[in-house]
């Protein structure tokens, strides 16, 4: 093993480094790495980024999505630097958040400083110090004429000259270069026309064209802003894009935030899966947002990803997942993977974005008017936010569409959380036959029942 630096220590030899803390991440972010492997990001972020000194730790945590097989394209924005280059230039002009004119002067400004962070971004990709994520990094960063702009031209008699809006994206370039191995798509603000005239472009529309031209799986807003807050201060971590659509009407959002969101909503609804509001104050917010369940931003989706959904045969493996750790010590009974293919259609799941992470199971016994309810299980990751509840009221509308007037459950360990919850204790006596002749009795599970 080489030596370390004299000021340095392993991390494995630091006191607060748990060997088992950390398999156990490493493996609930499994499921996430093999959701996104060969999806496309679009990540936006404003100079204010760049000029807060935060480019190097962002680059390194995009080096580390790509080495995991992720697609991505990086939009900048340059405002602030556009804004110095006035002022040293001697000019009053100062560009603000939404639609201003671009004269000549204004535009060689525009030009000036998006070559500049354009290098920057390009030498942060091109580090590979040791001992850093950027390590043995090889990717490249590719920029080019993909963006063809038209000019926002004269509103309400306010001719905007170099300002301009996106036209068309030259997708099939676009597609080869983010397929090319470990290559990064760098977009500056900038677009051309096909006379070959240069204009000026809002950061947040090129990100959303582009993220909805190439369907992107995620388009990420990096910003000052740490997204959108309930009344009591909280961070709202998901919203649907209806929900987003109301708050915009209301008029109480910060400038920043509403304009974020505004284009965040327009990309749903185009198409994009999700789009995400982030600090880019917070270290490692990409990286949280991403591989944690609940981020550290503000989702816009179509619709809630935390949703209930009837179990498919593709779904066995996951609820087998689910339901092994409780097999073993002895809170389930075993049931071995054929019995839950044979049974799949009586369960349901709870998925977030894409990983599975709830079940429950309902067996009806029409004859007698009741139901079971069985393998009601949420992972440890996400307990506590009241999932278990959710499934809970859920399979107590199954079973009353299923003409039954009771519901009961089987259990050895949790009989408190039922009795809170409205069931009452019973016995064997109480079982539809059906259940009685199979009741283990070796197990003596406790019997409660809930009158719907």
């Amino acid at each position: 093993m080489p030596d370390l630096e004299p000021d340095t220590v392993s991390a494995l030899e630091a006191p607060e480094f748990a060997p088992a803390q950390f398999v156990r991440w490493f493996r609930d972010v499994a499921p996430y790495v093999h959701a996104f492997r060969g999806k496309t990001f679009v990540v936006a972020f404003g100079g204010e980024l760049v000029q807060a000194g935060a480019l190097n730790t962002l680059v390194q945590d995009l080096s580390l999505l790509s080495s995991l097989g992720i697609r991505l394209v990086l939009v900048h924005g340059s405002r602030p630097q556009v804004n110095e280059q006035l002022r040293l230039k001697g000019f009053t002009q100062q560009f603000d958040r939404g639609l201003s004119p671009t004269d000549a002067a204004a535009l060689e400004c525009a030009k000036e400083a998006a070559g500049e962070i354009r290098l920057d971004i390009e030498a942060a990709f091109s580090q590979g110090l040791p001992n850093t994520p950027m390590s043995h990094a090889h990717i490249r960063v590719i920029s080019g004429n993909f963006v063809t702009a038209r000019p926002t031209g004269v509103l309400d008699g306010v001719d905007y000259k170099h300002t301009g809006q996106v036209r068309k994206i030259d997708i099939d370039a676009l597609k080869f270069a983010i397929e090319k191995g470990s290559s990064v798509v760098l977009l500056s603000p900038l677009g051309f026309s096909p006379t070959g005239d240069a204009f000026n472009l809002a950061m947040e529309d090129l990100a959303t064209s582009v993220a909805v031209a190439l369907r992107a799986e995620k388009l990420i807003f990096l910003s000052s802003s740490q997204g959108v807050l309930n009344d009591d201060g909280t961070l709202d971590t998901e919203l649907a894009r209806v929900d987003a659509d109301a708050l915009l009407a209301g008029g109480e959002l910060d400038e920043e935030t509403h304009a974020f969101l505004q284009y965040a909503s327009l990309a749903v609804k185009r198409g994009v899966a999700r789009a995400h509001l982030l600090p880019f104050a917070l270290d490692g917010s990409v990286l949280l947002e991403i591989f944690t369940h609940d981020g550290v931003g503000t989702m816009v989706v179509e619709d809630t990803l935390d949703d209930l959904r009837a179990a498919t045969i593709d779904d066995v493996g996951a609820i087998l997942s689910l339901i092994e750790p409780l097999e073993a010590d002895g809170t389930l009974v075993p049931r071995p993977r054929s019995v839950i293919e044979r049974d799949v259609e009586n369960f349901t799941v709870l998925e977030h974005d894409g990983v599975i992470y709830g079940c429950a199971a309902l067996h009806t016994f029409a004859d007698e008017q009741m139901a079971e309810m069985a393998c009601l299980i949420v992972h440890p990751e996400w307990q506590g936010s009241g999932e278990g509840e959710i499934l809970l009221r859920h399979m107590e509308s199954r079973a009353r569409a299923t003409g039954a007037k009771r519901l009961f459950v089987l259990t050895t360990r949790t009989s408190h959380w039922f009795i809170k919850r409205g069931f009452v204790q019973g016995g064997v006596a109480d079982l539809p036959r059906e259940k009685q002749n199979n009741y283990n009795r070796s197990r003596n599970s406790m019997v409660f029942i809930k009158k719907l």
